[in-house]
């Protein structure tokens, strides 16, 4: 049975069917001296199994095939707390060669000033120094080119950390006491990152004035860039599986597709005649004239095809709103 895991600021996360939307499972968040323990992260490990991150710096491990005494009765089978301030963003490392489950076991997290790895059986593995400034978003890349091989033996492999001053900070896998790289994007703070599918280290960058920043690893540049919203703040970034890109911020989400202007597009009325024109001669010179607008209007369409092309994601600009997401 498929299942669609969401979480409430009243503490409880719900499990329901994808076929009827039917509750099946309900576990509540373990509260804090002060109250609820409001859910700030929420990752579906498995059918059965949640990975939760709360505001107190909790992350939770739940099973949902364990039975509860109630609502309140279930209890997650693990609690770490890898930082001191709340869960910003988690990202999962790739399952080891050893791995018989296919799920992944290790997860880079953010929280305050530090990054930290979590081994969901061992605890937290390892935390970074203070980095001076507020971490909101990770995401792994790999594919990358390899300066040296980590501790298992691969390269090419690090996880981008976007931080609330507008930097991006690249981390080496396996190394993890500090930052390896920094990108200056903006002012504004990175509030999600995505990796761009079927490419070899592009990332995408959602920022807090509404713009969404393609940056390209290696030349450590940015590419394109495009703008969800005036005011609000991008929240969410992803990839659907035809490639379009969808983001979310505010009260409204967008759907995005690459700008490639077809072939004959903007060709309107060629080749048409004038009432009352009779003449063999005419039409013969009407065809004329009407092939060889066509044929520059052609050139024309296909230049500017070239050169939107050649212009990479930047021309990522035709979305579909959909508003009263609220």
């Amino acid at each position: 049975m498929e299942r669609c895991c969401f979480r409430g600021g009243d503490g409880v996360v719900k499990a329901a069917a994808t076929e009827d939307g039917r509750v099946s499972a309900k576990v509540a968040v373990p509260r804090t001296g002060f109250g609820i323990d409001a859910p700030s992260l929420l990752h579906a490990l498995s059918p059965q199994t949640l990975l939760l991150a709360t505001d107190s710096a909790a992350l939770h491990l739940y099973d949902l095939r364990v039975p509860g005494e109630g609502v309140a009765g279930q209890r997650p089978q693990l609690t770490y707390r890898p930082h001191d301030d709340y869960v910003s963003s988690l990202s999962p490392l790739p399952p080891s060669e050893a791995s018989t489950s296919g799920f992944s076991r290790q997860w880079v997290s953010t929280g305050g000033t530090t990054l930290a790895v979590t081994d969901l059986r061992r605890g937290v593995l390892v935390k970074s120094e203070d980095q001076e400034e507020e971490l909101l978003s990770s995401v792994f890349v790999e594919g990358l080119p390899a300066k040296r091989k980590n501790v298992n033996g691969r390269g090419g492999e690090k996880v981008m950390v976007g931080g609330g001053s507008g930097v991006l900070t690249l981390w080496e896998k396996g190394v993890w006491d500090d930052q390896d790289e920094r990108i200056v994007l903006d002012k504004e703070s990175v509030d999600v990152l995505a990796v761009v599918p079927g490419s070899r280290g592009e990332v995408v960058a959602g920022m807090g004035d509404g713009k969404i920043k393609v940056v390209r690893l290696g030349t450590n540049k940015v590419v394109g860039e495009c703008r969800h919203d005036e005011v609000e703040s991008v929240v969410g970034l992803g990839f659907e599986v035809g490639g379009r890109m969808i983001s979310g911020g505010g009260c409204v989400v967008k759907v995005w597709h690459e700008a490639i202007e077809e072939e004959g597009e903007d060709i309107v009325g060629v080749g048409k005649r004038g009432k009352g024109s009779n003449s063999d001669e005419e039409d013969s010179e009407d065809e004329r004239d009407s092939s060889s607008d066509e044929d520059k209007r052609t050139k024309r369409t296909k230049r500017s095809k070239r050169r939107k092309r050649g212009k990479g994601r930047e021309q990522v600009q035709h979305v579909m709103g959909f508003k009263g997401m609220d």
